[in-house]
């Protein structure tokens, strides 16, 4: 039986309910996106280059160095708030009802992060669905971190499954080619700001969100 895995930050969880948090220590809403693009570009970076560096290492040091470089005084109290919001985003609005149908579909369903798995399974807990998903796979595990093959690779593993009856489901497009590369199915999820890659490989399908998702899966096999 083929299993769906989830990316989890901006796919399953809106990152937008820290943009109060941004708002009060930079004075601006729109640095919350260019923090997390810089995460993303430093994790990126790191991979590419054969590294591997803790992603919530990453995400602190980033927020740092944004606060340098646009000198805000961001204190220690400020950085812990701001990571602290982070254990306690919000799913997107469909995502339970989705994942429930999805589940009670006959689909298994996991998440693959590259947040540490304390931290992941914290994050989902506090999101109310968890209990939703067989499995939480942290990149941290094998040291590499995602778009690179073994976290997708890993996941599979984990699965029992090959990985080409792996369904990786994300909302960004470098995580939607990785997965790809790695030999797996993908479906990208075009949240508001998020794009594919304009070039390369595209998936199998696009959805507006985890509705559209299960949708497809499940209109797949009937």
């Amino acid at each position: 039986m083929p299993a769906v895995v989830f990316d989890v930050n901006e796919t399953l969880l809106d990152l937008s309910a820290l943009d109060p948090l941004f708002e009060r220590h930079f004075g601006d809403v729109a640095v919350r996106r260019e923090w997390f693009a810089l995460v993303l570009h430093c994790a990126m970076a790191i991979t590419a280059t054969g590294g591997y560096e803790d992603f919530s290492t990453i995400t602190v040091a980033s927020l740092r160095a944004l606060a340098s470089q646009r000198h805000v005084d961001l204190h220690e109290a400020g950085v812990q708030e701001i990571v602290a919001g982070m254990r306690r985003l919000p799913a997107h609005p469909e995502v339970p009802r989705a994942l429930a149908r999805l589940r009670d579909g006959g689909l298994r369903l996991a998440a693959l992060t590259n947040s540490p798995l304390p931290m992941a399974d914290e994050q989902l807990v506090n999101a109310g669905v968890r209990h939703a998903l067989e499995a939480v796979v942290s990149c941290s595990e094998v040291r590499r971190l995602k778009p690179a093959a073994e976290p997708y690779q890993m996941a599979a593993e984990r699965l029992a499954i090959p990985i080409d009856e792996m369904v990786l489901v994300a909302a960004h497009g470098w995580d939607v080619a990785g997965a790809m590369a790695a030999g797996s199915r993908a479906i990208f999820v075009a949240r508001p700001g998020q794009s594919l890659l304009p070039v390369g490989r595209h998936p199998e399908f696009v959805a507006a969100d985890i509705t559209g998702v299960a949708d497809r899966l499940l209109g797949a096999r009937t």
